[in-house]
């Protein structure tokens, strides 16, 4: 389920409006001027390749912001793998509505469908090991909540939200500050002012050696090769620390090279291709006349 927090229900509910209102859903000319209001129709949305199936609370509830009397009756949960053809969801009503309704939903349901099955397949090369995998904050503009749902739905973790849910020290902060406070005064800082979670990245095996010893929350290891990923595990292990920080690869994580990193030890391995580089799943909406009503 989505995060119910106030600020991302309000988030969400200011998405779906508009999408709605972008499409103009009550001002459909051609259903319009064709279709009798009267006319009542069932119709069956279909993922027409093998895929991960995610949005159906997100389809249950535009086509009830369109027609509260719309029949939405789910056949298959957010997170199912299903195959070529299976029916997710069966939808009776008006005819209107259902038009009215058609395109915005098998918008959402196509793209999170698409994130959820890309990031299934990061998943499963990451089976066997301790490694999770994580999304980043590279998602499109205002669909964030929606793009970090998928990932969820497709068997990944999510990395901070904002900026504001957690700590995350980056190169650019080092750089800004021109010297004047080290990056472990910086973790420091942090711990003496903060409860939140701390996140540090470095790049060099001697940065992350000098970070260990404040032990933060995770360590981004970032673009470092194999042989930096696991002298740094190794590093991690045999320290004698009050925490001990998780690992986190990160930078150029491509597919092919997912199985190798989770092998070295890391405990996370965040790649922003899970939302960025999706690919839509074909869903599509079939409707027949309703001879029961």
């Amino acid at each position: 389920m989505f995060n119910t927090s106030a600020i991302n229900r309000k988030l969400y509910n200011n998405i779906i409006l508009q999408a709605l209102k972008e499409d103009r859903v009550h001002k459909d000319i051609t259903s319009q001027t064709l279709i009798s209001p009267k006319h009542r129709s069932i119709a069956r949305v279909i993922i027409k390749e093998p895929a991960v199936v995610c949005g159906i609370t997100v389809a249950k509830d535009i086509v009830h912001r369109i027609d509260p009397k719309l029949s939405f009756r789910t056949i298959l949960q957010d997170g199912k793998r299903v195959k070529a053809g299976a029916t997710i969801a069966i939808i009776k009503g008006k005819t209107r509505s259902l038009l009215a309704a058609e395109r915005t939903l098998l918008n959402f349901l196509g793209f999170m469908s698409g994130i959820a099955t890309q990031t299934q397949t990061f998943v499963q090369q990451a089976k066997g090991t301790k490694a999770k995998i994580y999304d980043t904050r590279k998602t499109t503009p205002a669909l964030r909540l929606f793009e970090k749902y998928a990932v969820t739905c497709g068997g990944g973790m999510n990395h901070r939200f904002d900026l504001y849910d957690e700590v995350l020290i980056k190169d650019n902060h080092v750089a800004c500050m021109n010297g004047h406070l080290a990056l472990d005064e910086m973790v420091r800082l942090f711990h003496k002012s903060t409860k939140k979670r701390i996140i540090v990245e470095v790049d060099t095996i001697k940065q992350f050696q000098i970070v260990l010893k404040e032990c933060p929350d995770v360590i981004l290891l970032d673009n470092m090769t194999l042989s930096q990923m696991r002298k740094a595990v190794s590093i991690r292990n045999r320290a004698k620390l009050k925490k001990y920080p998780q690992l986190e690869a990160s930078g150029g994580v491509h597919l092919s090279r997912v199985k190798a990193i989770a092998q070295t030890g890391v405990e996370r391995i965040s790649i922003g291709a899970l939302t960025h580089q999706r690919q839509s799943i074909d869903v599509s909406l079939e409707i027949k006349d309703d001879h029961e009503t």
